[in-house]
């Protein structure tokens, strides 16, 4: 296991971006942040240009630590609600990249129903007779 490799955990809802820099276990958090933390303003906390200002907060204290190389793990709300991620994600790795950490994969891991939860009714679609 090289000491310069870690995994960034990317949760970005519609409405906040979450960053989590983890070892290679998954064991040991190095570095956190969210949407509330970079802005005050409740409805900014999911834009794009909080997301890239988290990201580099990230990068920073991935060099302090010595990580140059990074896996990306992306995730949405997934189960019953939306499966995709918010357009934070996308901003964030862009910023990871510029900021000079090297991507080695980027994984979605939302997680997905086998027919489980049941929707909510204005999302189930009406049936034409």
């Amino acid at each position: 296991m090289a000491e310069n490799k870690g995994i960034v955990h990317i949760f970005a809802t519609h409405n906040n971006t979450m960053l989590l820099l983890t070892d290679m276990t998954g064991s040991e958090t190095i570095s956190k942040s969210s949407g509330g933390m970079e802005t005050k303003a409740q409805h900014k906390e999911g834009s794009p240009y909080v997301a890239m200002k988290l990201a580099e907060n990230l990068a920073n204290s991935a060099r302090e630590k010595g990580i140059t190389e990074i896996f990306v793990k992306v995730r949405g709300r997934g189960g019953s609600k939306s499966p995709s991620a918010g357009s934070g994600a996308e901003a964030a790795i862009r910023s990871l990249t510029r900021n000079g950490l090297r991507i080695i994969s980027i994984e979605n891991v939302t997680p997905q129903p086998h027919d489980g939860c049941r929707k909510k009714k204005k999302f189930r679609g009406k049936t034409k007779k």
